[in-house]
């Protein structure tokens, strides 16, 4: 890695002289004015300093350098050591300062993606025409997924409602909520969240749910993630959800009184060493009770591995620890909140997590493994204030990407077919807060080597699914809408959606 400059992180010393009485007391951008504004200006831009706003200050990997040269200062120049003066938090809260500024200057140079005079979205490797699908009729739309064709060709999506709805869209209408759905604590951030089709739905009928399980006849209404599954069938035209299964439903002491951080998204993975038994991955936030991510005994903030029937696996990594209350279900732990989990096509899981402001995540999950949460971040607290650093414990994993400012991920999926061919394999992530869908192509290695914003400000993305037909479906809140990118040379805008 390059070091910078010694006259680009010149920061005003005079002014951190002065500052060491009350600088735990500031917050990120009061230091940035007391410390940094005079030499490198107020947004960046630069000053008797040299601006920061240009590309070669932006990748990921300069975090450190940023963070050290401050800390340590540049021997021989103005840019003088605050590592007496701040703390580390307070100094990696600086960074993201910076990184909050640079992003702004970025966008103001790039602007967003918009369609051309012919109505396609043009990127590095595809084109495509949005088509809007759902566009009457929902309440916050949470998830997505599909029904094998009827018997008239066209193929049912599955669409849940953060209140409590699930419904089908078919032939271009959309279906009365289907019967015998569970009661769901539609408050703050739950409700009724993922649905998943099982790859054998053909043969077994199941559809699986995660929600918001209120338990009733507590004071406050406590609740905790539940995932469920049923057989979904059709009478007549009227939808149902029988044959009731809980998969997992976490200790009742568990369950918890906020509103925060239920995850969750539900995946299957074929069976090899497990018979003929399919398994599910799935993950549930930390509920607002960040201390617990590291807690094995608690189903905060953890990703979880069952049998598709909601038996665990010989194989989990914390089975033998079940004598102590550790969970069995849990995979691997130290997650705030995943909305965003997918395998790849080389079999790898992923999950996307929101951090606090700043420090979104993508990371590849493995067995056993801890992903920090809260003992380190990449983000800051949202009042301003210094939170953690990203690093300390090597035993901790690093995500693969993070994200500053936060696009609030949530939506994961990997593109598959032949619609979007120059896209196959790379993970589509999607953001609430950044109303975003990124096209990540990730090596053999596990590493990022592409990142391209294929959608922008289309609404608040709550999820991102390659169809069956290999068109990329979005579920959005602000609108209500469903739509899908198909490819330019596919695109039919009189065709029956649908279908």
């Amino acid at each position: 890695m390059s070091m910078i400059r010694p006259s680009v992180l010149v920061l005003a010393s005079a002014a951190l002289a002065l500052a060491p009485a009350h600088a735990l007391a500031q917050s990120a951008t009061r230091i940035w004015e007391t410390s940094c504004m005079s030499c490198h200006g107020e947004d960046a831009q630069g000053g008797s300093a040299p601006s920061l706003l240009e590309d070669q200050w932006l990748a990921p990997d300069k975090d450190r350098e940023f963070f050290e040269k401050v800390k340590h200062g540049v021997p021989g120049t103005a840019m003088t050591s605050f590592g007496e003066t701040l703390s580390d938090a307070q100094i990696w809260a600086v960074v993201v300062h910076l990184r909050e500024l640079q992003e702004r200057a970025r966008r103001g140079r790039i602007g967003v993606i918009k369609p051309d005079r012919e109505g396609v979205y043009r990127t590095q490797h595809a084109s495509y025409r949005l088509e809007r699908l759902v566009t009457k009729g929902l309440k916050d739309p949470w998830s997505v997924d599909f029904l094998p064709p009827s018997k008239d060709g066209s193929r049912p999506m599955l669409v849940t409602e953060k209140p409590g709805r699930l419904r089908v869209w078919q032939n271009g209408e959309l279906s009365e909520p289907v019967k015998n759905i569970p009661d769901v604590r539609d408050r703050g951030q739950g409700g009724l969240m993922d649905v998943a089709v099982h790859p054998e739905f053909e043969k077994n009928g199941w559809v699986y749910l995660s929600f918001s399980d209120p338990l009733k006849g507590s004071r406050g209404d406590p609740a905790m993630t539940t995932i469920a599954r049923g057989t979904l069938v059709n009478t007549n035209g009227a939808w149902s959800w029988n044959d009731i299964q809980t998969i997992f439903r976490a200790p009742e002491n568990t369950f918890l009184n906020g509103d925060l951080h239920y995850g969750c998204r539900i995946v299957f993975q074929k069976p090899e060493k497990h018979g003929d038994k399919w398994i599910i991955f799935f993950a549930i936030g930390e509920r607002g009770r960040m201390e617990l991510a590291q807690d094995l005994t608690r189903p905060n903030g953890k990703v979880f591995r069952v049998y598709d029937d909601g038996s665990v696996p010989a194989d989990n990594p914390f089975v033998d620890q079940k004598d102590k209350g550790v969970l069995p279900q849990i995979w691997s732990y130290g997650h705030r909140n995943p909305q965003g989990l997918v395998l790849d096509l080389q079999g790898r899981l992923w999950d996307t997590e929101h951090g606090p402001r700043g420090g979104d995540e993508l990371n590849l999950i493995a067995k056993g493994q801890n992903y920090g949460w809260p003992t380190v971040s990449f983000g800051i607290n949202y009042n301003d204030s210094s939170f953690r650093v990203p690093w300390g414990d090597p035993a901790i994993v690093m995500p693969t990407l993070r994200w500053i400012p936060s696009i609030a991920a949530c939506g994961l999926d990997v593109a598959r077919g032949d619609a979007f061919k120059a896209w196959e394999g790379d993970l589509l992530a999607g953001g609430l807060a950044g109303q975003v869908v990124e096209r990540l192509r990730i090596g053999k290695d596990g590493q990022l080597v592409e990142r391209e914003e294929i959608v922008k400000n289309l609404g608040r993305v709550r999820d991102v699914v390659c169809g069956p037909d290999g068109f990329i479906y979005l579920a959005l809140n602000g609108p209500d809408h469903v739509v899908r990118l198909v490819p330019a040379e596919n695109s039919k805008p009189k065709a029956s959606p649908g279908r």
